[in-house]
């Protein structure tokens, strides 16, 4: 079956010329480019899916987001604020709730390119796999969020866009405050499963735990999730954890959770233990979610620029929806702490 790329070059122009063409701009499109694109799509018997009918909004003015899980209130945060960054520039937003799972991932898509949208925002996936790739090669421009490009990745064969907070700097900053409050013995609380952002915080922890001479073994505490990843459970996780955690031959002193859910459970579990936070045990989470404010004691936490970063994701994904020929780029958002009353 024929793509959009198929058609591209088969008539010698631009993908994004052949996206105008398709969804009727053409403005600006010589009469004789419209021809070459409209010979192509006969003699390929290329069929571009419609929207549906009776929608309202063009297939351009329709985005796709794509997250792991809508419990998960990190990603309930990303997705208000580009609801918010989409609807300043008329555009929708068509969610998937995908739990990671690949066939869920592979159903979406297609429902989006069946629909004619020819734009998504992936959150905290692997778009190495293949079904991103086919889904670039079927015309679908996707923007990644919360997952780099890895050092190994040629340029040439980055297709998509990559939005992301500094994991290693936040990983580093919360570990950091934790050791210029005077704990000595922190650990780093997370699920089991990693992924790259995970990876990358547990880095930039260790990495501050290097800078103050003290040992990385033992610093990992890991929980395992009854489901893959465990981001629909992150509190119940924490909670869990707080057990773990009290018994280890040492206690530590500092704890560094890898997002806010999972700190605000492990803060219920020790407080059921009796133990005093921050006195005994200082905790900092990531991600600063709106509870983290309203827990008791107010949770420490490491803040990503989220609107700036949603902004720059819708915009970068309609600029490549309008210009396929658009160079492919990452953009690296610095962390931020926001200091309350979980660390001594």
């Amino acid at each position: 079956m024929a793509n959009i790329r198929d058609v591209a070059r088969q008539a010698g122009v631009s993908i994004s010329s052949v996206s105008n063409l398709l969804n009727n701009r053409l403005g600006q499109m010589s009469k004789t480019t419209r021809e070459k694109i409209e010979h192509a799509i006969a003699t390929l018997n290329y069929r571009p899916a419609l929207a549906a009918k009776g929608d309202e909004k063009s297939p351009t003015e329709i985005i796709g987001l794509m997250v792991p899980s809508i419990i998960n209130p990190s990603f309930s945060a990303l997705v208000e604020e580009i609801n918010l960054a989409a609807r300043a520039l008329e555009h929708r937003v068509v969610l998937g709730n995908v739990n990671r799972h690949e066939d869920e991932e592979r159903a979406f898509i297609n429902d989006m390119l069946k629909l004619g949208v020819s734009g998504m925002i992936v959150a905290a996936s692997d778009v190495r796999k293949t079904h991103f790739i086919q889904a670039a090669e079927r015309g679908m421009a996707i923007v990644s969020y919360d997952n780099r490009f890895t050092e190994m990745m040629a340029a040439e064969s980055r297709l998509f866009d990559s939005v992301s907070m500094d994991n290693m700097a936040a990983g580093h900053l919360a570990a950091s405050h934790l050791l210029q409050r005077g704990c000595r013995n922190i650990v780093f609380a997370t699920e089991s499963t990693l992924t790259l952002s995970r990876s990358h915080k547990i880095a930039g922890f260790k990495a501050a735990l290097n800078q103050y001479n003290l040992p990385r073994e033992g610093s990992l505490l890991e929980g395992t999730a009854r489901h893959e990843y465990g981001d629909s459970e992150m509190y119940e996780l924490g909670l869990s954890l707080a057990d773990t955690l009290l018994s280890l031959e040492i206690c530590p002193d500092g704890v560094v959770a890898i997002n806010d859910a999972l700190a605000i459970g492990l803060i219920a579990g020790l407080r059921q233990a009796k133990i005093h936070i921050p006195q005994q045990i200082s905790l900092v989470g990531i991600d600063n979610i709106s509870l983290s404010a309203l827990a008791s004691p107010g949770l420490t936490s490491v803040r990503p620029p989220l609107a700036k970063m949603a902004g720059l994701m819708v915009q970068r994904l309609i600029a490549r929806m309008n210009n396929a020929a658009l160079p492919v780029d990452e953009f690296l958002f610095p962390p931020e702490l926001v200091i309350r009353q979980s660390v001594r």
